[in-house]
């Protein structure tokens, strides 16, 4: 599989009282799709996927499966402490027609390396799809690393990285020496860099309710190899991107940012609570400054 483009981890509406809201979730994925996103991914971090049962887990990504048939790929991320769990997602994703996976780090549990690889081993000898692995040190607490990498390279399933340590070295390492396996950008604001170093894809959270803006990014760049129209998109981005990371609320303000754009995302489930007024107030404003800027940016202005 070829990863290339915009991947959005959709996002999981839940109506005030937490239960699942199916209908603003269908209506998430067709307003992505509209947008031209290039292809979804089910029980992303995004997604809230650890705050989740096995069943509702296993119910998105077949919802998400009918909704899109053909139109786009679907992902579907296997992330669970226990390898075993991790199975029973992947072997649901391929019996609901997904076209890959995303295979994360256990968390909490501080594997070795070698215990990385083998329960990336395993996910994949259970379903045989492509694979995009996620590095994500900073909440799973172990990182991919080289011993990981060679020992994954026994099966040609594991075509893509979603790097999110936000570590160039670690960029300029996959990128020189590892180039079998897809760089994709799991760290937005380093987004131009990524591209920079060749890589194709961007997973982006933030493309849930700002699509456009993450699409422009990418054409510019890896498309059209436009780095100077590349650096003034990013640069009306990065005000939205620093709320995004700095507030310590990344899941509620994906969600409300999709409220502001009409479609009623809902709370998050908890521990974590909705943002309050002057976060709100201060998302809205760097989305409508951001807006604007591309606005510009696309008729010349700029």
């Amino acid at each position: 599989m070829h990863f290339e483009g915009i991947y959005t981890p959709v996002v999981t509406p839940y109506h005030a009282d937490h239960s699942i809201n199916r209908e603003a979730y269908a209506e998430v994925i067709e307003s992505l799709i509209d947008a031209g996103v290039h292809g979804i991914i089910v029980a992303g971090t995004t997604g809230e996927y650890y705050a989740q049962s096995t069943e509702e887990r296993i119910e998105m990504m077949r919802l998400a499966k009918k909704i899109i048939g053909k139109r786009l790929p679907l992902i579907v991320g296997t992330g669970a402490i226990r390898t075993e769990d991790s199975i029973v997602f992947a072997e649901a994703a391929k019996a609901c027609g997904a076209d890959g996976l995303l295979v994360a780090t256990p968390p909490y549990a501080c594997p070795t390396s070698r215990e990385v690889a083998l329960h990336a081993l395993a996910i994949d000898r259970a379903a045989d799809l492509p694979v995009m692995l996620y590095n994500y040190p900073g909440r799973m607490s172990v990182e991919m690393d080289e011993e990981v990498l060679d020992r994954l390279g026994r099966s040609p399933n594991f075509c893509g990285i979603k790097e999110s340590s936000g570590s160039m070295d670690r960029v300029h390492m996959l990128a020189r020496d590892y180039p079998h396996i897809a760089l994709s950008c799991g760290w937005d604001d380093q987004a131009l860099e990524f591209f920079a170093w060749g890589a194709r894809s961007w997973v982006c959270a933030g493309s849930n309710f700002a699509p456009q803006a993450h699409i422009a990014l990418y054409q510019a760049c890896a498309v059209e190899g436009n780095f100077s129209k590349g650096r003034a998109i990013m640069s009306a981005m990065l005000p939205l991107l620093a709320v995004l990371e700095d507030s310590g609320k990344f899941v509620q303000c994906i969600k409300h940012g999709l409220t502001i754009r009409g479609i009623d995302a809902g709370p998050p489930r908890r521990p974590l609570q909705p943002l309050n007024k002057d976060d709100k107030r201060e998302l809205a404003e760097v989305i409508r400054t951001m807006d604007t800027t591309l606005a510009a940016i696309e008729k010349g202005d700029l």
